[in-house]
């Protein structure tokens, strides 16, 4: 009968063991973009812990110059040719849409990238709103035009030309 009773505790305490390990060991997270809508736009976003905040690096090719609105998307599912498939900004709090430093805004809103002249943008800022946990499985998008930061609900940002699921990286 103890054995019985050893072997399921066991596996609880595996289990327990295991899942708070894995939660422990995401302070990183990443997303590879693929291209959407037709366009040719490619590129990585990673996401670390940094003191009180996440630290927001992405490194993008193919766009065409000028700004291009980038957020984190409600699902992780870019298998629809335009990503339409990743639905709308992440907001669990229901706020309105803003820019990233805003007080009140989307978790998912994170502004824009600025392309130069042979496509290429690089953004590195620190995000205090996102968490890790919250943003795994959901998707990355990139915009084919600028985010106005005020028109609701999507900063009116266009189509999308790129896509990437979040998913843990190695720590």
């Amino acid at each position: 009968m103890t054995r019985k009773l050893f072997i399921p505790l066991l596996a609880v305490a595996v289990s327990a063991t295991f899942q708070s390990a894995s939660a422990a060991d995401e302070t990183k997270a990443i997303a590879v973009l693929s291209s959407a809508s037709g366009s040719q736009v490619t590129g990585t976003v990673m996401f670390t812990k940094s003191g009180n905040g996440v630290q927001v690096v992405a490194e993008i090719s193919g766009l065409t110059p000028g700004k291009h609105g980038f957020h984190v998307h409600e699902f992780g599912d870019c298998s629809a040719a335009d990503a339409a498939s990743a639905g709308g900004h992440f907001n669990p709090t229901k706020d309105p849409h803003a820019g990233h430093d805003a007080d009140k805004r989307h978790m998912g809103d994170l502004g824009n990238l600025e392309a130069d002249a042979a496509g290429k943008a690089r953004l590195d800022l620190t995000d205090k709103k996102i968490k890790i946990d919250s943003i795994i499985g959901k998707a990355v998008i990139v915009h084919e035009k600028a985010d106005d930061l005020k028109t609701q609900p999507t900063g009116d940002a266009g189509g999308r030309v790129a896509c990437g699921v979040i998913g843990v990286a190695k720590p």
